[in-house]
C-alpha cells in the first residue's frame, strides 16, 4: 500500500529513541542513556514541533491569513523550522536573531526564504531584552503574525500531547529521568509534566550554560552553547513564559567546551552528528548516570539538532585539537 504524504508537517515526529551502547560502555555508566533523536524532524531539528503547532494554531485561530506572514525572535531552530513550514503554507517569514548564532542557521533560514534581521548580541545583556524584542517586532511588523514562541501556549501543549508520549512509549514505561535544554522552555514543561504524570518519581533535569558561556559586558560573543538559555539566578520575569521551573528537580551547569566534547563523542562513538545543545544535554545525562542513585536506571536525553548545523561555529570546534583549531582561524 502506497504510504505518500502530502505536506512536511505530516513528517513532523515519531522520531527514534536510541540508547547510547558504546557511549556507555566506554564510561563504565551504571545507568542506560537513551537519547531522542530530533534532528530526524523534517527541518532538522525539535522546533519543528512547535513551529507547526504554532502556525496551526493561528491558522484555526484565524489568525493567519493565507499570503500572510510570521514574525518571531529565534536564536536559529524555531526561525528554520517555522520557515520551513510558512513555505509549505504559502507564508512569508521574517526572524530577529543574535549575531552571535551559527551562520550556518542564517544560511538555512536565508534558503528557506526567511528574512532575517540581525541583533546585536550585547543587547540580550539587558534584563528586558525580551519585553524591548517583543515590542520593537510588534512595533515594525503591524501586519505580520507574532508567533511569540516564548510565551505561547500552543508550544509546551505540543510536547505534552507529543514528544513526551513518545518518549513513555518508546521506553515501555521505563524513564527514570529525562534531560533537556531550555531555550523557549516548552520541550522541558510539555514533556517533563506528561513524564511527570507517568511517573511521579521521575528527575527531570535541565542543561544551562556556565558562566564562562555566557556574553558579557567584558566579552559580548563567547562561545556560546545556540539556543540553551540560564535558568538559575535569573529574575522570573526574564525567563520564557513556556518555562515551568516548578516541574525541575535539578539544573546542571557546563561549560561550552564540555558540551563540544560531549557532541564529539557522539559522532564518533555512536555515529550521531548532533549539535552543541545536544552535547549539553548529553554531558548532563553522562553525569546522572555516574551517580550511585541511577545504577540500573534509564535516562532519556534529548538531542535538539543536528550538527550540520554548526560546522561553522566557534563553539562546535572547542572540542577539536588546539593545533587543528588555530589552523582553522
Amino acid at each position: 500500500m502506497a504510504r505518500i504524504h502530502a505536506s512536511i508537517v505530516d513528517l513532523i515526529g515519531g522520531t527514534p529513541l536510541l540508547e547510547l551502547q558504546n557511549y556507555r560502555r566506554k564510561r563504565g555508566l551504571g545507568a542506560r542513556i537513551l537519547v531522542k533523536v530530533e534532528y530526524l524532524n523534517p527541518a532538522g531539528s525539535v522546533k519543528d514541533r512547535i513551529a507547526w503547532a504554532l502556525v496551526r494554531d493561528a491558522e484555526e485561530r484565524g489568525l493567519l491569513k493565507p499570503g500572510g506572514r510570521i514574525v518571531d525572535v529565534t536564536s536559529g531552530n524555531t526561525g528554520i523550522g517555522l520557515a520551513a513550514v510558512a513555505a509549505a503554507r504559502g507564508y512569508g517569514a521574517k526572524f530577529y536573531a543574535s549575531d552571535n548564532i551559527s551562520p550556518d542557521k542564517i544560511r538555512l533560514l536565508e534558503h528557506f526564504g526567511a528574512e532575517i534581521v540581525k541583533v546585536e548580541n550585547s543587547f540580550f545583556l539587558d534584563p528586558n531584552a525580551l519585553e524591548k524584542i517583543t515590542e520593537r517586532i510588534r512595533a515594525e511588523n503591524p501586519e505580520a503574525h507574532f508567533t511569540d514562541q516564548l510565551a505561547n501556549p500552543a508550544n509546551p501543549k505540543i510536547h505534552y500531547e507529543t514528544t513526551g508520549p513518545e518518549i513513555w512509549r518508546d521506553a515501555d514505561g521505563q524513564v527514570d529521568a529525562f534531560v533537556a535544554g531550555v531555550g523557549t522552555g516548552g520541550t522541558i514543561s510539555g514533556a517533563g509534566r506528561y513524564l511527570r504524570e507517568r511517573n511521579p518519581s521521575i528527575r527531570l533535569v535541565v542543561s544551562e550554560p556556565g558562566p564562562g558561556s555566557l556574553p558579557t559586558e567584558e566579552d559580548p560573543y563567547p562561545a556560546e552553547i545556540d539556543g540553551v538559555h540560564k535558568v538559575t539566578e535569573v529574575e522570573a520575569f526574564q525567563l520564557p513564559g513556556n518555562y515551568d521551573g516548578s516541574l525541575v528537580d535539578e539544573v546542571i551547569a557546563l561549560e561550552t567546551a564540555e558540551a563540544a566534547e560531549a557532541a564529539r563523542a557522539l559522532a564518533r562513538e555512536e555515529g550521531i552528528l548532533a549539535g552543541t545543545s545536544a552535547g549539553a544535554t548529553l554531558h548532563a545525562a553522562t553525569l546522572l548516570a555516574r551517580r550511585p542513585e541511577f545504577e540500573g536506571k534509564t535516562i532519556v536525553a534529548l538531542l535538539p539538532d543536528s550538527g550540520e548545523r554548526y560546522l561553522n561555529a566557534r563553539a562546535f570546534r572547542l572540542a577539536e585539537p588546539q593545533a587543528a583549531l588555530q589552523a582553522a582561524e
